[in-house]
């Protein structure tokens, strides 16, 4: 089946720093997405000062637009340079800080307070250290992250959601044998199943 085919496959970390430092970075969307724009309101479900979190976030534009209008904003990324470039290009001033419970683990934290981008592995975030989050805005995250791997993140995410939290996934739709991913191809059945 095509899904077998993308089943084993592995990204390394290695590959991600590679392609933001190449600039490989074709899904870095610089307008933001036209599907955040469409469904923002199932997003924000007419509710303010949420905290929405943006798995894998690279340097998205999105997360300054949601702390525009008034929300906070946690995101994870493995590039350092992708966090230091979202800031620089929204000329947003930042400090830097280690995340204690995390080993080499950086927190990137917009001086206003409201953008905490952490720079590590999603794994090794819990609820314990970033809490938990009303809104989640999942796109190229879980289409990205491993196959074999999905379980671990959907169970993590899971785990990070307040009860009445909104999550909004984009992921790709494809035929999965003439392209090995990343975006990797995940019919519905299983996002059906993955998250219950």
């Amino acid at each position: 089946s095509g899904i077998g085919s993308q089943k084993d496959r592995v990204v390394t970390e290695e590959e991600w720093l590679q392609k933001w430092e190449m600039g490989n970075t074709g899904f870095h969307k610089e307008q933001g997405h036209p599907l955040l724009q469409k469904y923002l309101n199932v997003l924000l479900n007419g509710r303010s000062g949420l905290r929405i979190f943006f798995p894998l976030c690279g340097k998205a534009v999105e997360m300054k637009w949601l702390v525009d209008m008034g929300h906070s904003v946690v995101g994870v990324e493995v590039s350092e340079q992708a966090l230091k470039e979202f800031f620089a290009e929204h000329n947003l001033p930042y400090h830097e800080e280690p995340v204690p419970e995390i080993s080499g683990a950086k927190k990137l934290q917009s001086t206003s307070g409201n953008i905490s981008l952490y720079c590590c592995s999603i794994y090794d975030l819990s609820s314990s250290i970033v809490g938990k989050f009303d809104g989640v805005w999942d796109r190229g995250a879980l289409v990205a992250v491993n196959p074999c791997d999905r379980e671990r993140y959907v169970s993590l995410m899971i785990t990070l959601m307040e009860k009445n939290s909104s999550y909004l996934l984009v992921t790709v739709s494809y035929d999965p044998n003439k392209h090995k991913g990343p975006p990797f191809y995940v019919p519905e059945s299983e996002i059906k199943s993955l998250f219950g």
